[in-house]
């Protein structure tokens, strides 16, 4: 496009339409050939079942299938009817089927959004073939088609005009920014950067607002600027910091449940004796497989998340996409563009000022008249100025005044006009225009308090004064009159001429008063706010510098294109800023932003739908365009920072319950697998029989369905939080050997006092009844040791601080972990595990009482130690 921008009209006529008359079948042929149909987003679909498989094919949900198979295997296929038991099986499957169907359906979204986006390009357009103007369906265009274009028509295609008059084209589709743009037939000198910025290109997508053109297809289908849009739209999302975190946690349960099942088969099967002893050493290492696995891990996701759904819901925050909350907590870099987010999206007559660039009331009053007189549609220049001037009280000059006769504005001269008469019968023309209309129909000037000849000293004054606003990011129009009785048929264009042009008038959607505010907030969470506009950069840089975002540098869309992707990697490191962008380039700054960071992207247009679509977590509001809407994780009911600053806290709040439960689990069970693998090698008997393994495992996880609803302590919201499953590792390796510690302490007191004391004799001189009743003892002893330990240890690590004294959980954690604990000493006091209740004295509980207070302590020690080292415990 950029190459046909800079073409003359016979390079342009030889390259791409050759004839007046237009192509011939023939030609259309074999150029649909050469350069595909004008559809977009034509993808070819997967089937449905193919689909809906690959939907489930991931590590978590792998996972999942390989414990509800060991939990079919063990809890099902061998036990007896009686013993069967159905509960993990069926738990476990239905998280599968909750994790594949959600992906399934945040893909089929995706699918929408691209189907409605094509559908708002099925139309018609005018184009001359062999001679003959006729209409064509906008997919049978192609390169070479010459298309007229009238006021109304969409633009079909990426097309270079060929020539035009008065055409004035809306391209925010592309740009987002609503203000018509002037399109002439005449190669820019020089050239701009970027296609989008050339004067005589026009992109489909966009619309004509006035005027008339004939223009050649350059680009048709997936080649345009909007068919890009389309085509990003239809693949599949980008693996999120959420989906990759999970993924990589689950590939680490899965090495250690490869190493340590296979291990515990192995040394049961070869350090046992008696019959069956390799079918009791599988079972134990299926169950060891189980134990390691924190099976619970989905429900307490899908927990979380659905509670902060609903929590965020009562603060303007709707969760369209589940798994967007913890990306939410997890972003430390929020692009947004400025209109409507930073500033009120709302145009605001700034200053009225004479020519000296003082504040006169006279401006506004002939402003007032020239806007609430007419009777064309009032653009949001005019509503500011009435708006204004009501605040001033201006009103009843409407009651002074009578409208004579008006000049409609038209794009042309980019001025209107109305007649006025007071009621001593005195008229006058008042005109408001662009300053260098205005300055073409002025002869003179009101100055220093006299109306002075316009001379080019003057003009240059003017000048100077109005681009002064322009730098700053105002819009500036200039307001004028004349006296005289225009008699006859009524004003004509033809009387605006000789004008005094007495001010003018600066306008600017201001920054919201909420935005400095929200934006420090930001900052203090760890978000770094950066500015994705295609506004121009003195707009851009104006609004920025008055909410506290850097706009020392600016990096344009133009300069972008120059860049490799580890240029534009390195320089969105250090820039806030970005203005005059296009669709894709958003989309390749967010590419590039999240190879090291956790990326949230806010809009509200078509134009940002590819960008969203892009980023960790996409944003838009209930009153963006539905394609926008359709393409975001999360919607705001006020487009404001401030309510997104709720769902940040809200999603940390979720990704540090659900970590809780995952370091937690892991490095418990990791303890209680170690403290097993050790006791298998030395222990004449099963240190734990399998149901006491899946039981110990099921009271815990049941105890820590609570933690969603936990309190989190308020420095920890304060940065963002991305999922790390070295840290998980290394979290496990040096936390869950503590429980080891004194679970070997709890064997040696259990084997050679505690038992021998009950039972009057080593386990060695004790006939078969008498060894298998030592063995039962042992095991229900180390049972309620390990629950106790790996229940109260919650408290300890799920803050940095001290438990009870510097943070407190909350009360559902309480009461769950404390039932926990009472159960589990129950079952093993008055029901047993298939041997009976079994008599654990006061000697033990003494014994667990010594043993509780000095694993917390040696926690304590071990967790300081970790946050040394690693700089943070979750």
């Amino acid at each position: 496009m950029l190459d046909a921008a800079g073409l003359s009209e016979a390079e342009l006529r030889r390259q791409y339409s050759p004839s007046d008359r237009g192509l011939k079948e023939a030609e259309i042929e074999e150029r649909r050939s050469s350069y595909g149909s004008n559809a977009i987003a034509r993808k070819r679909k997967d089937s449905v079942p193919k689909r809906l498989l690959l939907a489930f094919v991931t590590p978590f949900t792998i996972v999942l299938f390989v414990l509800a198979g060991i939990s079919l295997f063990t809890d099902i296929i061998l036990p007896q009817p009686a013993d069967r038991n159905y509960i993990t099986v069926v738990m476990v499957t239905s998280m599968v089927l909750i994790s594949g169907l959600m992906t399934f359906i945040q893909e089929f979204k995706s699918e929408r959004a691209a189907e409605k986006l094509s559908a708002l390009v099925g139309n018609t357009t005018t184009v001359i073939r062999d001679g003959v103007q006729m209409e064509c369906p906008f997919d049978e265009l192609v390169v070479g088609d010459r298309v007229m274009l009238s006021s109304g028509d969409m633009i079909p295609a990426d097309m270079r005009l060929l020539s035009a008059k008065d055409l004035f084209i809306n391209q925010s589709t592309l740009t987002g920014e609503s203000a018509p743009v002037e399109k002439t037939a005449e190669p820019d000198d020089p050239l701009p950067k970027t296609a989008i910025e050339c004067r005589d290109l026009a992109f489909m997508g966009s619309n004509v607002l006035s005027g008339s053109a004939q223009a050649v297809v350059i680009c048709t289908g997936r080649s345009t600027m909007f068919g890009s849009i389309a085509e990003d739209l239809t693949g599949r999302k980008e693996t999120t910091s959420f989906d990759a975190g999970i993924n990589r946690v689950s590939w680490m349960l899965i090495r250690f449940i490869l190493i340590m099942a296979p291990a515990v088969f192995l040394i049961n099967g070869l350090f046992k004796t008696g019959d069956g002893r390799w079918l009791n050493a599988l079972m134990f290492a299926l169950s060891v497989a189980v134990g390691l696995t924190p099976e619970m891990l989905p429900m307490i996701v899908s927990a979380n998340l659905a509670k902060s759904a609903v929590v965020m819901s009562r603060k303007k925050v709707i969760i369209k996409n589940l798994g967007a909350i913890q990306n939410l907590g997890a972003m430390d870099v929020l692009c947004t563009d400025k209109t409507g987010t930073l500033t009120e999206d709302r145009i605001v007559l700034e200053y009225h000022c004479n020519i000296m660039g003082g504040e006169d009331v006279r401006v506004l009053k002939h402003a007032f008249l020239n806007s609430s007189f007419q009777t064309g549609l009032k653009n949001l220049m005019d509503v500011a100025i009435i708006r204004h001037a009501d605040e001033d009280e201006l009103k009843p000059l409407r009651q002074e005044y009578k409208k004579v006769d008006e000049i409609p504005f038209d794009f042309n001269r980019r001025r209107m006009s109305v007649v006025v008469e007071d009621r001593a019968g005195k008229r006058q023309l008042i005109t408001k225009g662009a300053i260098e209309e205005m300055l073409a129909v002025c002869s003179f000037a009101e100055y220093q308090g006299q109306v002075r000849p316009l001379t080019d000293d003057l003009r240059d004054i003017i000048l100077k004064s109005t681009s002064e606003y322009n730098r700053q990011g105002f819009r500036v129009l200039g307001i004028a009159h004349k006296n005289g009785l225009f008699p006859g048929d009524g004003a004509s264009p033809a009387d605006e001429g000789d004008m005094v042009l007495i001010g003018y008038l600066a306008f600017l959607d201001p920054p919201k008063k909420s935005s400095a505010e929200a934006i420090a907030k930001l900052h203090e969470y760890g978000v770094a706010v950066k500015i994705l506009t295609g506004d121009n950069d003195a707009v851009t840089r104006h609004v920025c510098s008055e909410v506290g975002i850097d706009a020392g540098r600016i990096l344009l869309g133009a300069d972008m294109e120059r860049m490799s992707d580890a240029e534009l990697g390195a320089a969105a490191d250090r820039i806030d800023v970005f203005a005059k962008l296009t669709p894709s380039q958003k989309t390749r700054i967010v590419t590039a932003l999240r190879k090291n960071h956790t990326v949230g992207f806010m809009g509200d247009g078509i134009n940002d739908a590819a960008a969203m679509k892009a980023a960790d977590v996409g944003i838009s509001v209930d009153t963006a365009v539905d394609i926008a809407k359709e393409s975001a994780d999360i919607i705001l009911t006020e487009k404001d920072l401030n309510v997104l600053e709720n769902g940040i806290v809200e999603g940390r709040r979720t990704y540090a319950n659900t970590i809780k439960y995952i370091k937690l689990t892991a490095s418990s069970n990791f303890g209680n697998m170690l403290s097993i693998l050790a006791a298998s090698v030395f222990l004449p008997f099963l240190p734990m029989v399998p149901v006491q393994i899946l039981i110990l495992n099921m009271i815990y996880d049941i105890s820590c369905l609570a933690l969603p609803f936990d309190n989190v302590d308020a420095d920890y919201l304060k940065v963002p939080r991305r999922w790390n499953a070295d840290s998980i590792g290394k979290f496990m390796l040096r936390i869950g050997p503590t429980s080891s510690v004194f679970d070997i302490t709890t064997y040696l007191v259990m084997f050679f006092i505690i038992c021998p004391q009950v039972f009057h004799g080593a386990y060695a001189s004790l006939d078969h009844t008498g060894q298998l009743a030592f063995a039962a003892l042992f095991q229900a002893g180390w049972f309620v040791e390990s629950q106790w330990t790996q229940t109260l240890v919650v408290h300890s690590l799920r803050t940095r601080k001290i438990p009870l004294l510097q943070s407190h959980a909350s009360l559902p954690v309480y009461l769950l972990t404390g039932a926990g604990i009472v159960v589990s000493t129950a079952l093993a006091l008055f029901v047993g595990f298939g041997s009976g209740p079994q008599p654990l004295g006061l000697p033990y509980f003494a014994y667990l009482s010594i043993v509780v207070i000095l694993y917390s302590l040696l926690v304590a020690w071990a967790k300081s130690s970790f946050v040394r080292r690693y700089g943070e415990l979750l």
